[in-house]
């Protein structure tokens, strides 16, 4: 029987500083919540707008898969690993902090904001060498489709992480349906919606809500409005 966690959008954390509007869906920061430490491996869902001109300025992370998704704008990162990079819309960026990295990221536009997801991941081993790779998605490829945009193998579609995860945008019709089988037995999936309705096996989800599930093999998902939306297969144990 499968088990469920539902977040709805408006019950994130939320935090305004100006140059930044953030939303968290698991405790960040500031905002803490006993009930909202993690699901899985995922640690952070962070839906951010950065102001134009704005940004992060040059911090530490270390064992962590950091994954940053654009959905609108431009993000300009700088690392201690020497890369120097514009992440746009239609792209997504990996980073394993491992052993330590510094970076930045900053909106490199003078008139337009820049809207993204960032995701953190636990690794699946420890003190791995950092690395980094960002690519370009072919947004065709998610139309009434579960478009593989990361996973554990180097040889795969999308990039890589040092776990075992799968992640998908999907892009789907007002009324398509397709089921998602997932790819390893003890994982669960957190799907994220980014716009639009769905239901994920009769539980609806509007846009920003998300629903973590586990203990299922099979899943429908169903829009009942045309919607995109982020779907995150993970390991349950760390």
């Amino acid at each position: 029987m499968a088990t469920t966690v539902l977040h709805k959008a408006n019950t994130r954390g939320h935090a305004d500083h100006g140059w930044l509007n953030a939303h968290h869906s698991f405790s960040f920061a500031s905002w803490y919540n006993p009930d909202r430490l993690q699901f899985g491996v995922l640690r952070v869902l962070n839906d951010d707008t950065v102001a134009a001109g704005m940004g992060f300025g040059t911090h530490p992370h270390d064992n962590m898969e950091i994954i940053t998704i654009p959905l609108e704008g431009d993000l300009a990162h700088k690392d201690s690993m020497g890369n120097t990079e514009v992440i746009k819309t239609g792209d997504i960026q990996v980073m394993s902090a491992g052993t330590g990295i510094q970076h930045s990221e900053f909106n490199p536009n003078a008139d337009q904001q820049t809207k993204l997801f960032q995701i953190w991941l636990f690794p699946k081993t420890k003190n791995v060498t950092p690395r980094y790779q960002q690519i370009t998605l072919d947004a065709s490829e998610q139309k009434n489709n579960f478009a593989q945009i990361l996973s554990p193998n180097q040889d795969d579609e999308g990039v890589w992480i040092h776990q075992d995860a799968w992640f998908y945008l999907a892009d789907f019709d007002a009324g398509f349906i397709k089921t998602y089988t997932v790819k390893k037995e003890e994982n669960g999936i957190y799907v994220f919606v980014i716009s639009g309705t769905i239901t994920v096996d009769g539980q609806e989800l509007e846009t920003r809500d998300g629903l973590g599930i586990t203990d299922f093999r099979t899943l429908e998902i169903k829009a009942t409005t045309d919607a995109k939306f982020l779907l995150m297969e993970i390991p349950m144990k760390q």
